[in-house]
């Protein structure tokens, strides 16, 4: 599960950055900043639904 949710982050961070490279690229002419944003805001999703799936299942365990 670590490695899934470090694999996760780090495609989160690049698709921020890769939204932040086209805001400044782009000049909002397209909407590949949009698209970036979007993908970035399902990883996160992806993201918390695993830890909370793996909570409930009693895979990460409370302290």
């Amino acid at each position: 599960m670590k490695i899934f949710a470090i694999l996760l982050l780090l495609m989160i961070l690049y698709s921020l950055g890769s939204a932040l490279y086209y805001m400044i690229k782009d000049k909002g002419e397209s909407t590949r900043m949009v698209k970036s944003l979007t993908i970035r805001i399902v990883l996160s999703m992806i993201l918390f639904g695993g830890m909370m799936l793996s909570t409930y299942i009693n895979y990460i365990h409370e302290s």
